[in-house]
């Protein structure tokens, strides 16, 4: 079993007016030292493996369902799960 932990924000080019919004919220309680908050998603999967490379299964999931790759980018992280 894997337990794979996978981040996706939107790229750099991609306006991110939720994260604006964050920081409008910050400057008016007085934390003027925030410059920038960008927003974006983190998913934890527990994968059990059945053939396939882990890896590219994690790739799969995400460019087919878990991120819009023509706006966001991923990034995942994968552990192995003792079963106990």
């Amino acid at each position: 079993m894997y337990k794979v932990k996978v981040y996706v924000t939107l790229r750099e080019s991609v306006l991110d007016p939720q994260g604006s919004a964050v920081v409008h919220s910050l400057h008016s309680m007085n934390y003027k030292e925030v410059k920038e908050v960008r927003i974006g998603k983190y998913m934890e999967l527990t994968i059990e493996k059945k053939g396939r490379d882990i890896d590219e299964t994690v790739k799969e999931l995400c460019e087919k369902l878990l991120a819009n790759t023509v706006i966001e980018d991923y990034r995942y992280e994968v552990e192995e799960v003792v079963a106990q």
